[in-house]
């Protein structure tokens, strides 16, 4: 356990108004801070019960009058950093909550970085590196299958299935250890078949585990789909659409839209970051030029690219290019309410062999389907299961390097290479897996991990 001779401070609630804000202290000297700030009639600071809300009042170094408030006094270990825990519970307002920690800071106190009560937290051994990830992971959560998703990892069961992968590997290292060790001796050992086959085991597992990465990344990021298209296919139409406002600007004049524009929706409970980005043309200036380079980028990005085609007029040069360098895409023929019948252009190769949606955006007609076409692709194989655990990238990152070491080691064993040899590919697959729950894992790791938090998480 590490302890801390600092006391921190920061505001723990959201900027803006609101009818609560919290400032938090952490640190050896949070009780003895709160007790010079925080008065109260009946017992003042001093008297108070751990883990209950005690009413009072804020005053300055003055004595002036700050605020009225609620105070929770939270000893170590027992608080969420393990360290004494003071938060002060005052109004809502942004100038309050930053009177009160000039005064903390006045008190001693340091403000504390992004992500530093989740460290000490961490660095105090309340919680490993998978359950301080999903703190975060739990704040930014776009919806509630993200919820749950950042949920079964604080409960620990991410680092649950980390350890016992890492366990079965360590079951084998002993192993070995011993061949490599007592060589003289007639000691039992895994013979190259058995020792690939656990291997292979372990490989798979782990294989299991990191694929979920991408099953889930939409539920958990949330999946961008891009509207492209040519100039005036009604794509900024289709977006007011699907988000049931006037979001963007729709006119007669071509090439409205001249960088990308982006907005959240949710199409039944998935996520969706919905792009209209610039008509493909040729651009008439550098600014348009610009904006439709960004479409590009973004395009090749996308989890879904809905290319907007004017019905009456048909593809064009740009649309084609298009089918060509994306894999998942979705045909939208838009304006059919000015066709009597379908569009000729649609039996035509490649276009018959496209999923399209038929429908108008200006008078709102097809668009309920095209929404259920949206969750069905970007989804495949629908919402994970209630307890699913779902890798972040940095996890994701290290299951696919553990992975390559046992590849490597298989490879080695297939060629006869001695067991000393193979020992140390698992002593490497078993510390980057450890490194998944921060049992062993640099300051660097640490700080990458713990900066992206927000202050006063």
């Amino acid at each position: 356990m590490k302890t801390h001779t600092d006391t921190i401070v920061a505001i723990a609630t959201p900027p803006g108004q609101g009818a609560i804000g919290i400032v938090r202290l952490s640190g050896p000297a949070a009780r003895e801070i709160a007790q010079g700030l925080f008065y109260s009639s009946r017992s003042g600071f001093a008297g108070f019960k751990p883990y209950r809300l005690h009413h009072g009042q804020l005053r300055d170094g003055s004595g002036g009058f700050l605020d009225e408030a609620l105070a929770a006094f939270m000893p170590g270990p027992g608080s969420f950093t393990g360290e004494d825990v003071v938060e002060l519970h005052c109004h809502g307002g942004g100038a309050i909550l930053r009177r009160v920690v000039e005064e903390c800071l006045r008190c001693g106190a340091r403000l504390a970085a992004p992500g530093e009560f989740s460290k000490r937290a961490f660095l105090s051994g309340r919680m490993d590196l998978t359950q301080a990830e999903a703190i975060m992971e739990l704040v930014g959560a776009p919806g509630a299958v993200a919820v749950g998703l950042a949920g079964s990892k604080l409960e620990g069961m991410l680092a649950r299935r980390v350890g016992e992968l890492r366990a079965g590997l360590e079951a084998l290292r002993v192993q070995l250890c011993v061949a490599v060790d007592f060589p003289e001796d007639e000691v039992e050992c895994l013979a190259p078949d058995a020792l690939a086959g656990a291997t292979g085991e372990v490989r798979a597992a782990i294989d299991e585990l990191a694929a979920n990465y991408d099953r889930g990344r939409c539920w958990r990021e949330g999946a961008l789909v891009v509207l492209a298209g040519q100039v005036n296919a009604g794509k900024s139409s289709l977006m007011n659409a699907i988000l049931g406002v006037n979001r963007a600007i729709v006119t007669d004049i071509p090439g409205t839209t001249r960088d990308y524009l982006e907005e959240s929706v949710q199409i039944d409970g998935l996520p969706v970051r919905l792009v209209d980005t610039a008509g493909l043309r040729a651009a008439l200036d550098s600014v348009e030029l610009m904006g439709i380079e960004r479409s590009r980028e973004l395009l090749a990005r996308a989890d879904l690219v809905l290319l907007v085609i004017d019905s009456e007029l048909g593809p064009g040069a740009e649309d084609l290019d298009l089918t060509a360098g994306t894999d998942k895409l979705l045909v939208v023929a838009n304006k059919t309410d000015l066709l009597t019948g379908e569009p000729a252009w649609l039996d035509e190769s490649p276009w018959r062999e496209k999923e399209v949606c038929r429908l108008s955006a200006k008078h709102g007609q097809g668009v309920s389907a095209l929404m259920t076409a949206i969750r069905r692709m970007v989804t495949d194989t629908g919402a994970p299961e209630e307890g699913a655990l779902v890798p972040n990238l940095r996890q994701h990152t290290a299951l696919t390097r553990a992975a390559a070491e046992l590849d490597f080691m298989l490879e080695e064993l297939a060629a006869s290479l001695p067991y000393d040899i193979l020992s140390v590919r698992l002593d490497t697959a078993c510390a980057i897996l450890a490194e998944i729950t921060g049992e062993i894992t640099s300051e660097e790791v640490l700080n990458s991990v713990f900066d992206g938090f927000c202050i006063g998480k």
